[in-house]
């Protein structure tokens, strides 16, 4: 199996040069510089002219729902989705049904992913108040990191007693694993919805979600997340930051994690899109998201992930209180940082930094996140069109059916995905015989 990609504008390490690549087998055989080779034999030849190449997407930070919710989004369905976006890796996080807490729950989806998955995968296990010693036996090579949830979470995956997680903190203060963090403060968040129930009645407006969830509760739980992190000398990575005043956190020690919806949306945007942007944490004033644009652009954060989370869109429905929060985004995700790339909010070779190398590096994973030769062939060819496209439900392929960014008109596509030198999608469907693999760190 060798593919040769012709003239395409490769944008990997800070440059964008016109050049080719060539696949052999699963990985990048050779990279060709202002050179258009010719293949011979047995080859598949794209003719990439017009068209940016960029390493495949990390998205360090999804929720694809399997086991326990796959009702609205599996495996199968959401790696399809990923793969359609230009996503050739993603990091599962652990709040399903039964949580992922032990190893043997963690071997367990392992298990289901292969064969399964149509893109690379890996799965943090989550921290609890008493898995502490669990935890610690799990498999270095094998998992990305520790979730900890420091704000409101399913189940018993809320981490509230200090001592735990200062004993967390310390166990990993050798580790090059990071600690990716969740953080809201929850007493602040029920005393904020039972003072918005009183005044708004049982469920209040949608509008009211930031107000529930503010920027106070994410800056109290965020401030003593980096306290014990400078404190052990652990890694600590904060996971989807939504407000200005956590930027003052980040450096050394403490990185940063933004998602597509805090740099597309603010608070303004729950007048048009109602339940259908209600996330944890939620969009806050547009302040927070210029700051947070700023933030991409300049360095402070170091890498841009989704969150991706879907819901039925009947759960959607209702205020803030009853709409559940979270939404899919992992198909549109490269897309939408495109558009922003032609806003002039940051650079594409900024945003390959954040979308492809910088996962690769914060989580150590091997051979991925680089256009070079050796590495995988985890690749996206992109092209933008003078006219724009409307983004139709008919389009989404996450099980939930629904997008954010339906009715907005787009000039982005991806025209082409591999993984693992094998094209996964070519623009207008995805092969399901292209299985990704499990990824190794360290």
């Amino acid at each position: 199996m060798r593919t040769l990609i012709k003239n395409a504008t490769i944008v990997n390490n800070g440059e964008s040069l016109v050049g080719s690549l060539l696949l052999d087998g699963d990985r990048i055989g050779r990279v060709f510089i202002d050179d258009a080779p010719e293949c011979a034999g047995d080859c598949e030849v794209v003719d990439a002219t017009g068209a940016y190449l960029l390493p495949g997407v990390i998205d360090e930070h999804v929720h694809f729902r399997e086991p326990g919710m796959t009702a609205k989004a599996d495996m199968h369905t959401e790696s399809m989705a990923a793969a359609a976006g230009g996503v050739t890796s993603v990091l599962d996080m652990p709040n399903v049904v039964p949580q992922t807490i032990t190893v043997e729950r963690w071997r367990e989806r392992m298990d289901m992913a292969a064969g399964r998955m149509h893109v690379n995968y890996g799965f943090f296990i989550g921290a609890t108040n008493d898995n502490l010693e669990e935890v610690l036996t799990m498999p270095g090579n094998e998992y990305p990191g520790v979730k900890l949830f420091m704000g409101s979470s399913t189940g018993n995956m809320l981490v509230d007693r200090r001592e735990m997680l200062e004993q967390l903190f310390t166990a990993f203060a050798a580790s090059p694993k990071p600690i990716m963090s969740h953080c809201e403060d929850t007493a602040r968040i029920n005393a904020n919805m039972e003072q918005a129930r009183r005044l708004y009645g049982d469920d209040p407006d949608i509008a009211h979600h930031s107000d529930i969830r503010d920027a106070e509760a994410c800056w109290q739980s965020s401030v003593m997340a980096a306290e014990l992190a400078r404190t052990t000398g652990s890694r600590l990575h904060i996971a989807h930051i939504s407000t200005e005043r956590e930027l003052s956190l980040l450096g050394g020690n403490v990185t940063g994690e933004a998602c597509v919806a805090h740099l597309l949306y603010s608070s303004d945007d729950y007048a048009r899109l109602r339940g259908r942007i209600k996330c944890n944490p939620s969009v806050k004033s547009a302040q927070d998201r210029d700051a947070l644009r700023r933030a991409v652009a300049d360095g402070r954060i170091e890498c841009i992930a989704t969150d991706h989370a879907p819901h039925l869109l009947a759960e959607k429905q209702g205020g803030a209180h009853i709409a559940v929060s979270g939404m899919p985004m992992v198909q549109f995700s490269l897309v939408s940082m495109l558009e922003m790339v032609d806003e002039g909010v940051l650079s594409m070779e900024r945003m390959v930094q954040l979308m492809c190398h910088n996962p690769a590096t914060l989580f150590g994973i091997r051979e991925r996140g680089f256009i070079g030769e050796g590495m995988k062939a985890d690749l996206v060819l992109v092209r933008r069109d003078d006219a724009p496209y409307t983004v139709m439900a008919s389009q989404v392929l996450s099980k939930c059916g629904w997008s954010p960014r339906e009715g907005d008109a787009l000039h982005w596509r991806v025209i082409s995905t591999w993984v693992n030198g094998h094209r996964v999608w070519d623009g207008t469907a995805v092969d399901i015989g292209v299985h990704g693999e499990a990824l190794r760190f360290g």
